[in-house]
């Protein structure tokens, strides 16, 4: 399997990306956002709905962020795990918005962006999984 390395600059672009990490978890504790170089990563867990019943580590990265904010999630349990079930751009004044990052269980992150400017690549090797998603 080929390695994903994807960039988004506009909604359709996030479109991609927002499939390519439907049901991807992470570790809540390892989001980072930094203000004084403006990016935000995730280090994700991602399930290859591409290729099915394999997961894969991948980084996903936000620029030009202005602020980040969290919904439902609780910091103070950085060990605690999420999983985002869908990615969407809510704009504000364009091309500046809201990246909204939807979890289950009701949670969302919101990262208030410039502009979309981001980055999903794998970095890891496939690794079969058990664990199959289910949606309605």
């Amino acid at each position: 399997m080929t390695k994903l390395r994807l960039r988004a600059d506009g909604t359709d672009d996030l479109e991609i990306i927002a499939a390519a990490v439907q049901d991807a978890i992470f570790k809540v504790g390892e989001a980072r956002f930094d203000s004084s170089r403006r990016f935000f990563t995730l280090r994700l867990s991602r399930y290859t709905h591409e290729t099915g019943a394999f997961r894969v580590e991948s980084g996903l990265r936000f620029d030009g962020v202005l602020n980040v904010r969290a919904q439902g999630v609780d910091l103070a349990k950085p060990d605690a795990f999420a999983v985002i079930l869908g990615l969407d751009f809510e704009a504000t004044d364009l091309p500046a918005g809201l990246l909204n990052l939807k979890l289950a269980g009701g949670g969302t992150i919101q990262v208030y962006v410039e502009a979309i400017d981001m980055t999903l690549a794998d970095v890891g090797e496939l690794r079969a999984t058990k664990k199959i998603p289910k949606h309605d």
